[in-house]
This record gives structure tokens, C-alpha cells and sequence, in this order.
């Protein structure tokens, strides 16, 4: 367990992307290995969060990364995106497309810290809506997301290497 210490949010920078790509690999492996095939987790890996993959999304129009820190250790993330929509979610909308934290930083009010900000990101881009995507099998994700006020809209396919998943698309108003 970590020794309880001041979190710092900033807003990440092209200069983070090795730190995002290593924390979003470290994050979604832990979190999802258990329950996928290796060989699927792998090329999902591979594809989903190399340093230059980060670099493409942090250059996006409307892509915001948010970094948790702990001192000089980065504990978790968050990534905001503007993209098209699916029709069940509301209008003016921003994706929160991640929001990653370390297992041993879990439970210690990270996630909440990060989800303030984006909900504050939002509202400062006079957003009305912030939605999100996650795993129909990751019940404590979803628990979290319904405790900050997010509720089932609908669902879309996640292709994590050959499997094909569902998750259920979750939305807010602000």
C-alpha cells in the first residue's frame, strides 16, 4: 500500500506519451487479463496504447488528458475526446474515454478526483452531456460511473483482438 500523499492533477503534454502508453498498458492488463484471452489482450495492447499511438490521440482536436500524480508517480489518467456519437446519447456531448487508475491507488479517492475534473472539463466547454463506454463485465466500473450519476443508454461492440464485446454506453447531464 502506498503512503497517503497530496494528488496533483495537470493536464498531460506530447512529452507524456511514454508515460501514457506504459500507465495505459500497466492499467487495462491489470484490470482486464484475468478475464481475456492472452493473445487477444496482447495485440489489443500492442495497438491500443504504444508511445506513438498516445502521441496520435493527444494531437486530436478536442482530446484532453488528464494526469494523477502522487509526487513524481504517475497513479492514474483520464482521456476526454470529441467524436461523432452514437444517436442514444444526448446532446452536446464529450466522451470520457478512459479513466485508468494503479490497483494500489484504487479505493483512495483517485478516481473521484479525476472524474471531478472531467466533469469541470465538460461543464467549461459548455458541454451538456459526458458519456462513456464500459465493459458490460466490469462491475465495479459500472458501479462507480452510476454513483457519479450515469445511467444506461444503450450499447456498442469493443473488438479487444478476435473477441468481440459489449459494452454498455453510460451518459450523465451537467
Amino acid at each position: 500500500m502506498h503512503t497517503e500523499q497530496s494528488l496533483a492533477l495537470r493536464t498531460a503534454t506530447a512529452q507524456d506519451a511514454d508515460l501514457l502508453a506504459e500507465l495505459g498498458e500497466q492499467t487495462f492488463r491489470e484490470a482486464f487479463a484475468a478475464q481475456n484471452d492472452p493473445a487477444d489482450l496482447a495485440t489489443y495492447l500492442s495497438n491500443a496504447f504504444g508511445p506513438l499511438q498516445q502521441a496520435t490521440e493527444m494531437a486530436e482536436p478536442g482530446s484532453t488528458f488528464l494526469l494523477a500524480e502522487s509526487g513524481t508517480e504517475a497513479v492514474g489518467y483520464a482521456r476526454l475526446r470529441v467524436r461523432e456519437t452514437p444517436a442514444c446519447i444526448g446532446g452536446d456531448p464529450l466522451e470520457l474515454a478512459r479513466i485508468y487508475v494503479l490497483p494500489g491507488w484504487q479505493g483512495r479517492k483517485v478516481g473521484s478526483i479525476l472524474m471531478s475534473a472531467c466533469i469541470a472539463e465538460a461543464k467549461y466547454r459548455d458541454c451538456r452531456t459526458l458519456w462513456l463506454g464500459v465493459w458490460e463485465r466490469n462491475p465495479r466500473a459500472v458501479a462507480f460511473y452510476r454513483r457519479w450519476g450515469f445511467q444506461v443508454v444503450g450499447q456498442h461492440y469493443f473488438q479487444l483482438g478476435r473477441d468481440l464485446q459489449t459494452d454498455l454506453l453510460m451518459e450523465r447531464s451537467l
